[in-house]
């Protein structure tokens, strides 16, 4: 299984990492994005372009790297007729858990692989996968998942790898805010923002946040690793699914209302670092 090509659907900024990770690990890609320079860029890591319905028609395990739910399904719905016997979709999409539930009942061998984290720390190594599959889907793509992290879960059938990711995000991107906050806050009163990055850093206050973001926060270096409306869409998603079970998500809904702002002011391209700069406006 090991020497099968591996497709992939979907070459923005944690599609590349994905492509990047698996040829490092000596995979042979057929890779696919709607836009020109991200299969330019495919090529020239050293992947091969082809058509989604070309890559399913030749990769049992086909990565989906796509911004939402519905992507996804367009995407499936398309490829579903040329999938191999025995063929596992593999979606690193962040969707609702029903997503998967769906594609399952369209009768594909559907995995959910959702990752924790930005893709330079995808292709770091360093990210989290969150993974929901069948015990034979799993089993078919352990490789391909440890050569995109050495950390990677399984948390039960498929659409259990999105409801990890929704826990995952909500309190990743709610620690990223209070950082922006605790910043914003240290400049207004006097102290020097830098000097407080270090003293939270070496408390009970630290979190990994301050060493991924910090600096590009206090430097204004909002070049993206995770598009700040990427996130948007996902508080969306996980404040509707608090809704419909009955969670209370009062920080959430605040959250939500920040990352709102900031996207209709133009700023949901930027890196999720400058979500400091609704504190600072």
């Amino acid at each position: 299984m090991e020497q099968d090509p591996v497709g992939l659907i979907g070459a923005g900024l944690l599609g590349s990492a994905i492509a990047e990770r698996l040829l490092g690990a000596g995979y042979e890609i057929n890779g696919f994005d709607t836009a020109e320079a991200a299969r330019a860029q495919l090529m020239r890591l050293g992947a091969t372009a082809m058509s989604p319905e070309e890559i399913a028609g030749r990769c049992r395990r086909v990565v989906l790297c796509l911004p939402e739910a519905a992507a996804s399904a367009g995407v499936i719905g398309a490829i579903r007729p040329h999938l191999r016997p025995g063929s596992v979709v593999i979606d690193t999409t962040t969707t609702a858990p029903d997503h998967a539930a769906a594609m399952c009942a369209a009768g594909v061998e559907f995995m959910d692989c959702d990752v924790g984290g930005s893709s330079q720390q995808l292709r770091d190594g360093e990210a989290v996968l969150m993974v929901g599959a069948t015990p034979a889907a799993l089993e078919v793509s352990k490789d391909l998942l440890a050569a995109l992290s050495a950390r990677w879960f399984h948390c039960g059938p498929p659409g259990s790898g999105s409801r990890m990711k929704l826990v995952f995000n909500l309190v990743l991107g709610l620690n990223r805010a209070v950082l922006a906050e605790g910043l914003a806050f240290a400049g207004r009163t006097g102290v020097d923002p830098r000097a407080a990055l270090d003293v939270l850093r070496s408390g009970v206050a630290y979190s990994r946040v301050m060493d991924t973001k910090g600096a590009k926060m206090l430097d204004r270096d909002f070049e993206p690793q995770a598009r700040l409306a990427q996130h948007l869409k996902d508080v969306r998603i996980i404040v509707e699914s608090g809704e419909v079970a009955g969670a209370r998500l009062p920080l959430s809904l605040v959250h939500r209302m920040i990352l709102d702002s900031l996207d209709q002011r133009g700023l949901g391209g930027l890196d999720n670092s400058a979500v400091i700069e609704w504190f600072q406006s």
